[in-house]
């Protein structure tokens, strides 16, 4: 303090107002005494003990002693400053007007001098979290943040109002401790719990994944290596023991001639992480426990063994021949949602639902009372009755009452995989539901296109209907656009793969995607050298570019500068696979492409969600989710990979992979042809024609094209009605140039029809019409000189098509 005063109570002197209300108020009861008394004696007596009274208490105000007030001063910061320089955390102290008035040396290392908070040079996403606790504190007084990223530090902030008038802020910056469970575990085996239960006659070894010795206490030293101070550190924790036939295990230094030993293993493992224990990549603490080892008392080791339990963070608990818990640490109560810690069950079975308890109290009993094992039961806790979880229990002997060890897993990974394995199962049903409609829509637009075409056949530009056929045609084939959506899905979707490289897809589509993404956000591309050929759909490839292209247009909407999409060619060597250590990419020569955006990016939480069908981050109204979706079933469709890659606040990248295809010398010829090649002149040679179909409406379409172009159509309504009419014909004499089929019939579909019909005219083209994949029908059928027309087709799709077919015969 600067100063202070000293004021003495005689100098404190009362207001005049209240002197003058106070003598008002003894004359007024005067007055009213006089007027129900009339005894001016009695107004007198009144008045004058009133004065004696105050005359008193002024005499009792003079006689108080002095009291000293403290007259503050302005706040001397240096003495601030001293009491705030700590080393292990950074302390500042800002005013209202947000102005540092004091800060430490470490605040200064970790932010800089010229940083003052809640303006610090941290991560965008950590800057938000620091500014909303500082109005936060501002608001309620006090505000803590975790995970606050300093550089190399990850740091704990705690913020909360201070001074007089609380006007000014105390920011305390504290680094995370990172808590070594296996460093813990490895100090009380080798230090004073080891020692202990090493006078008990318990061996004690803490054994890592690898089987190496991490710590031992002195009696294990003792039983292995024949000397306490033996360093058993490194060393083969199996290879200390040897079997009998029997599959008892002895110490390899004692032979068969010494004591059996039992184990009771305890996985070391943080409860409170998600996942089962996984003994493959958890280190393990090992009990040894000898009958004959002179343990002495059978209860004296018991004390020792639930002080080493207890200090575990693991999920442990011990019970008696009867059932009845020993002691649970507080790790096993908190995995098991029991409340009050200080008072814990009588019996396991109190923690599990009503169903589970007949079941865990007859585990624990025939633990108990049989010879010593190990196993697991699965329950379900009553803190948690929908989510089973694994207790595990070993029977043990030799520690007086305690007969069962339980231990407490969490098996939330294997719960969060079987929901994905479900989810998985689920969408292989979706999307062989939106194969099926698409398949059977396919067949309704078919006949819509092609009726669309024999009417615009007699009407010109110009006539009244001609608009309007034109509009039914252009919405049919808008529809036509969905279904393949659905099929691309379901990988049903009929492609067309050609050898290409993947920069001319680039090229075609650059000019587009220009015009998609606007002015504000600009595209680079950029190609590597020596890109290898790959066989691809190139309508399905830009598909996937321009999806691609429209969620990072999307995405980077928001920005006021707009942003930048990257396009990217990569050559990936099998080495570069390799060193990449993936378990889904298999090892090869793969050429890649890379969609890089400077958008909002994905939160890690969804970033698995993504290529779900009908999952989207839009807003309401603004995306259908089949974007994706759709993408990821071209890739896979086309023999690729798909990977995202996203960081809030810096963007996201989508890399595709696509297997290097060699070409051989015909692939190369084809590929070098132009795009634009002209048709070759109309087969002008005529031809019959078996037409199977057994869509009413899909049939008419086909016949009425087929005739308009000078064909002899025979048609049949499925297979077995196919082979009665090539029957007849052949019967009279007659033959047939072509079998149209579709693929899907009732009775007896295309495929089969087409086997019988091979038994007759084994050089017979068939030329099948289906909404199936092309590839998916060549693999599953499999016939010779079989030709396939993707639905739904036009007029002229149709005509053509058997053109070429009987063209190439």
């Amino acid at each position: 303090m600067a100063g202070s005063d000293t004021v003495s109570a005689a100098q404190v002197r009362l207001p005049l107002r209240e002197v003058l209300a106070v003598a008002a108020g003894v004359a007024v009861s005067a007055g009213l005494l006089w007027a129900v008394s009339r005894e001016p004696l009695v107004v007198l007596a009144f008045v004058a003990g009133m004065a004696l009274l105050a005359v008193l208490l002024h005499l009792l105000l003079r006689l108080r002693p002095e009291v000293e007030l403290p007259d503050f001063a302005v706040p001397d910061w240096s003495v601030t400053h001293a009491a705030i320089d700590r080393p292990d955390e950074a302390v500042a102290i800002t005013d209202r007007a947000g102005r540092l008035v004091c800060a430490n040396g470490r605040f200064g290392e970790w932010f800089g001098a010229s940083a003052v908070p809640p303006r610090l040079p941290v991560d965008p996403v950590d800057a938000d979290v620091v500014e909303n606790a500082g109005r936060a504190a501002w608001r309620d007084g006090r505000a803590h943040a975790a995970g606050v990223a300093a550089g190399q530090n990850l740091l704990r902030l705690d913020v909360h109002r201070a001074g007089r008038g609380e006007n000014y802020l105390v920011w305390r910056f504290v680094p995370v401790a990172e808590h070594n469970i296996l460093a813990e575990v490895a100090g009380h085996v080798g230090g004073k719990t080891g020692r202990a239960l090493a006078r008990e006659g318990i061996q004690t070894a803490m054994v890592a994944p690898d089987g190496q010795v991490l710590a031992a206490n002195a009696a294990f030293a003792l039983r292995a290596a024949g000397s306490e101070a033996s360093d058993l550190v490194g060393t083969d924790f199996v290879g200390w023991f040897r079997s009998d036939e029997h599959e008892r295990v002895f110490y390899a230094s004692e032979g068969a001639k010494g004591a059996p030993v039992r184990f009771v293993h305890v996985p070391v493992a943080d409860p409170d992480e998600a996942g089962d224990v996984d003994p493959a990549r958890t280190a393990s603490l090992f009990l040894l426990i000898d009958d004959q080892a002179g343990i002495g008392d059978p209860r004296a080791g018991l004390p020792q063994i639930e002080a080493l339990l207890s200090r575990l963070p693991l999920g442990l608990a011990m019970t008696d021949r009867d059932g009845r818990f020993l002691f649970a640490n507080r790790a096993f109560l908190r995995a098991a949602g029991h409340e009050d810690p200080n008072v814990p069950p009588t019996y396991p079975s109190d923690l599990v639902i009503r169903e589970d308890k007949g079941a865990l109290a007859d585990a624990v009993r025939r633990y108990a009372q049989g010879t010593p094992m190990a196993g697991d039961v699965a329950v379900r806790l009553r803190a948690a009755p929908d989510e089973p979880v694994s207790l595990s229990l070993a029977g043990v002997r030799g520690l007086g009452e305690g007969a069962v060890l339980l231990s407490l897993k969490d098996s939330s990974e294997e719960t969060r995989l079987k929901r994905e394995i479900a989810q998985a199962t689920k969408m292989q049903a979706v999307g062989q539901l939106a194969g099926g409609v698409a398949h059977d829509f396919n067949n309704v637009l078919t006949a819509i296109i092609g009726y669309c075409d024999l009417m615009l056949m007699r009407h010109t530009p110009g006539d009244s209907d001609y608009d309007d056929i034109q509009q039914i045609k252009a919405n049919s084939n808008r529809a036509a656009s969905l279904t393949r959506q659905l099929l691309a899905f379901s990988r049903q979707q009929t492609l067309r793969p050609e050898v290409l490289q993947l920069p001319d897809v680039v090229a075609e589509v650059s000019t587009l995607l220009k015009r998609l993404l606007g002015e504000k956000i600009s595209l680079e591309v950029t190609h590597d050298r020596e890109l290898g050929f790959v066989r691809a759909d190139p309508v399905q490839l830009e598909q996937v570019l321009l999806n691609l292209a429209v969620n990072a247009r999307d995405a980077m909407a928001g920005g006021k500068a707009g942003g930048i999409l990257r396009l990217k060619t990569r050559r990936i060597t099998a080495a570069d696979v390799r060193a990449m250590k993936s378990e889904i990419l298999p090892i090869g020569d793969y050429t890649a492409l890379i969609v890089e955006d400077t958008g909002h990016g994905i939160k890690p939480s969804q970033i698995g969600k993504i290529f779900e069908p009908f999952f989207t981050t839009k807003e309401k109204g603004k995306g259908t989710g089949l974007g994706l979706s759709t993408v990821y079933g071209i890739v896979k469709q086309s023999g690729g990979f798909i990977f995202a890659e996203s960081e809030v606040g810096r963007g996201t990248k989508f890399t595709v992979y696509l297997p290097v295809h060699v070409p051989d010398p015909a692939d190369l010829a084809e590929a070098a042809k132009p795009k634009a090649e002209a048709r070759r002149a109309e087969w002008s040679g005529g031809g019959r024609v078996l037409l199977v179909e057994d869509e009413d409406t899909v049939r008419a379409v086909a016949e009425r094209a087929l005739v308009r172009q000078g064909y002899e159509v025979v048609t049949a309504a499925d297979g077995e009605e196919g082979l009665e009419a090539l029957g007849r014909t052949i019967a009279a004499g007659g033959d047939f140039d072509l079998v149209v089929s579709d693929v899907v019939m009732p009775s007896m579909d295309g495929p089969a029809m087409a086997r019988e019909i091979r038994r007759i005219r084994a050089d017979l083209p068939v030329l099948f019409m289906s909404g199936y994949a092309e590839e998916q029908l060549r693999r599953d059928i499999d016939i010779p000189n079989m030709h396939f027309l993707a639905k739904p087709f036009s007029v002229a799709q149709i005509v053509a098509a058997v053109e070429d077919v009987l063209r190439a015969g």
